[in-house]
């Protein structure tokens, strides 16, 4: 081996040394510890709360739900991340980001209560999703005030790792959450009174975040500067008009910061792309198992159907979490998105021609880590590539985005399904949506690569 080789090689050893220290003490640091265990108390009761409620809804034999209930059910779910979203960005710049996540799980506690009360007396409608409404827009403040706080217990060069680590992870554990609802489910049972029960159960999540939350000092999680007028006083309607202002603004800035970034939004046209495509596919495939699929050995039909889709989704983000850095490294941001959309177009091809109950199981597991792939070079390019004077509003626009395109693909697919989810044509235009998404990050990229 020559010298420079070897010089090469030591000086590998010695970051890869120094990289794997980095991460041993950030899983060490007592305030990443705790925010964390925020985060995962947190999402496994929205993962729970949401099974609940989707269990209550569309898999209670007192009840019947059609494409579009389903469709309005993951709408309340998902909406109030991208309506609300931005709103709590300002205001999470006032308050303390501690009071917060303390405060906002307590009301969770009591909401998820209402709603099991509204699903035991058999209420539906817009009452029960009003209630789902706050429940999820509570979960907004606390998700956010996590992400706002994390750079106050996180080193700056270890914001990368410290994400990727609380997104997937976080989202396992939301994963964990739905599966112990339809376990729970199939033990107490599916109708009025077993279905609140298992909503009621959800509330253990926000409840133990809040007393995990409240070990935290007063304003260690920020913002740093408060200003005088909001520390005390109750907003006034001139504050509300101007945080109203700052959230439109502020959506507007980030809008034209990704459009002046190329590779930003490169990654952001493949990640809806992947939105819009997963939503056509979730909601033919709750119907699937809903009115179409039969028990088959170890496969099951029905909610435990669900559940092992479930399952194998949450796999899935696992192995992109695994497999993202090492890619990333070896073949460049940009070549990794074009291989996981290019692979998300043949599992969709595959799922439209051999539609039935191990296509729809094996495509959960492949989309979850290819459109998880996707979704952490997005990150990526969103902390490494803005600046930091709009890279709050860039999120604030990337949240919004990812929700609402995904809850607009349901809604069509809704209008466009079969009740019994037999639709292996819309399945193909799903695919279809991922060969768009790869045209338009091409696109975008040709546009920096031209200098436009």
């Amino acid at each position: 081996m020559s010298s420079s080789s070897a010089a090469t090689t030591g000086e590998t050893t010695t970051v890869g040394a120094r990289e794997k220290a980095g991460l041993s003490r950030l899983l060490r640091s007592p305030g990443y510890g705790r925010l964390l265990a925020v985060r995962f108390a947190t999402q496994f009761g929205d993962g729970l709360f949401q099974a609940a409620l989707g269990g209550a809804v569309l898999f209670n034999p007192e009840r019947q739900a059609d494409p579009l209930a389903v469709a309005a059910g993951l709408a309340v779910i998902l909406l109030p991340y991208s309506v609300i979203g931005p709103f709590t960005g300002a205001l999470l710049d006032r308050w303390d980001r501690r009071r917060v996540l303390v405060v906002a799980n307590l009301v969770r506690v009591l909401l998820i209560v209402a709603v099991a009360v509204l699903v035991g007396t058999g209420a539906g409608g817009v009452p029960l999703y009003l209630a789902a409404l706050a429940v999820a827009g509570a979960s907004r403040f606390v998700l956010s005030g996590l992400s706002a706080g994390l750079p106050h217990v996180v080193e700056p060069r270890h914001l990368v790792e410290a994400n990727t680590i609380a997104a997937t992870a976080g989202a396992a554990t939301a994963a964990l959450g739905g599966a112990t609802a339809i376990g729970l489910r199939a033990v107490i049972g599916s109708g009025n009174s077993g279905s609140a029960l298992v909503t009621a159960i959800a509330l253990a999540g926000p409840l133990v975040a809040a007393l995990v939350a409240a070990g935290f000092r007063r304003g260690s999680l920020g913002p740093d500067r408060v200003p005088a007028s909001d520390a005390s006083a109750p907003a006034t309607p001139a504050a509300e008009r101007s945080a109203t202002r700052v959230v439109v603004h502020g959506m507007t800035d980030g809008l034209r910061a990704v459009a002046a970034t190329p590779t930003v939004a490169a990654s952001f046209a493949a990640l809806m792309a992947h939105r819009l495509a997963f939503g056509i596919g979730t909601l033919v495939s709750l119907l699937l198992f809903r009115y179409a699929f039969a028990d088959s050995g170890v496969l099951r039909a029905g909610m435990t159907g669900v559940g092992e889709a479930v399952v194998l989704a949450a796999a899935g983000l696992g192995v992109a979490a695994l497999l993202t850095p090492w890619l990333v490294h070896r073949i460049g941001r940009a070549m990794t998105v074009r291989l996981a959309l290019g692979a998300s177009v043949l599992t969709q091809i595959g799922l439209a021609a051999f539609l039935g109950m191990p296509a729809v199981l094996a495509a959960a597991f492949l989309l979850g880590a290819t459109g998880q792939i996707v979704k952490l070079c997005t990150d990526a390019a969103v902390q490494s590539e803005t600046g930091d004077d709009v890279r709050g509003r860039v999120f604030a626009l990337y949240d919004a985005l990812f929700n609402i395109s995904y809850v607009v693909a349901v809604a069509a697919a809704a209008l466009l399904s079969p009740p019994d989810g037999w639709a292996p044509g819309l399945l193909g235009a799903a695919a279809g949506i991922y060969v768009i998404g790869l045209v338009a990050h091409e696109l975008q990229l040709r546009r920096r690569a031209s200098g436009s």
